[in-house]
């Protein structure tokens, strides 16, 4: 069984409040518009697309635009809030509602990322992808808020003696790749954008995640609040190593996008060793060196 990295039930709790208090949304925003622009760079309609889990409709009013896409299903734990302009269906990211094959494209903006089992997600989303589906996500990577990470392990450890996880740790580029191959997609690529937003300080940026619903939502994490002063401690160690010339404080925000196909008899596959019909030397115009011999000085 999966260990639950994290507490679902708060994560939900978190982004309810966060919506109903008036939410940050620039993160998002950005990433839905990134992600309109990558489908564009596709060039074929999809029938019925899922926007997995996203928090707003940012993905939704994207897609749309594109005009790639015929039919749009918002699934998200709590889609009784989103938009009722597009169809809505109440689904968790861990158990998918759809049947196998019943989906041309899965879509998802920063929402996987707190996934407990995200290789059993990504296999639900390949069982229910037609042949020549695409999943398109984006998550937050493993390089997001080191900083944050760094100024409250320093902290705690001075003046708590130890230390509790406060950033989630997130994954790494290099794992994703290997996940969807796992899961059965075709013609994986993931790759990532860095994003670095500056604050006035510290608490300015816990404000902004509080506005997210990205506070700490860790199965592990500290039950007790921390004292004023680990925290005040944590905003001068924060302001000491990351701030600019002008004061202004950095957070790193990794975004890691990844895609996959279901595999079709369409798609391109790699050629058989030796299939080859001309010689890489003969295109270099250099002499080809038999393996084992050595070239000479």
């Amino acid at each position: 069984m999966t260990p639950a990295l994290f507490d679902r039930k708060l994560l939900h709790m978190r982004q309810r409040r966060a919506r109903s208090r008036g939410p940050e949304t620039f993160l998002l925003d950005r990433v839905a518009a990134e992600l309109g622009e990558r489908l564009g760079a596709v060039l074929r309609r999809f029938e019925r697309a899922v926007d997995l889990a996203t928090s707003t409709d940012a993905v939704r009013r994207a897609l749309a635009a594109t005009s790639q896409v015929e039919t749009i299903i918002a699934a998200a734990p709590d889609a009784v809030s989103l938009d009722p302009t597009f169809l809505r269906v109440a689904a968790d990211e861990e158990a998918l509602p759809f049947a196998d094959q019943s989906l041309d494209l899965v879509v998802s903006a920063l929402a996987l990322q707190f996934v407990n089992d995200l290789p059993g997600t990504l296999i639900q989303i390949r069982r229910a992808l037609r042949p020549d589906g695409l999943l398109l996500a984006a998550m937050i990577g493993g390089n997001s808020l080191n900083e944050l990470r760094e100024a409250f392990a320093v902290a705690e450890s001075e003046r708590e003696g130890g230390i509790s996880p406060h950033v989630a740790p997130f994954a790494d580029v290099r794992e994703l790749g290997a996940l969807l191959q796992r899961a059965g997609f075709a013609l994986p690529v993931v790759d990532s954008d860095r994003l670095i937003v500056r604050y006035d300080s510290a608490f300015a940026l816990m404000h902004d995640l509080r506005r997210m619903g990205a506070t700490n939502m860790l199965s592990e994490r500290r039950r007790s609040p921390l004292r004023r002063a680990t925290v005040a401690r944590m905003a001068e160690i924060y302001a000491e190593r990351f701030a600019d010339d002008d004061g202004r404080v950095r957070a790193t925000f990794e975004i890691v996008w990844l895609s996959g196909w279901v595999p079709h008899a369409s798609q391109q596959k790699p050629l058989k060793p030796g299939s080859a019909a001309h010689r890489l030397s003969d295109a270099l115009g250099v002499k080809e060196i038999p393996a084992g011999d050595k070239a000479g000085r």
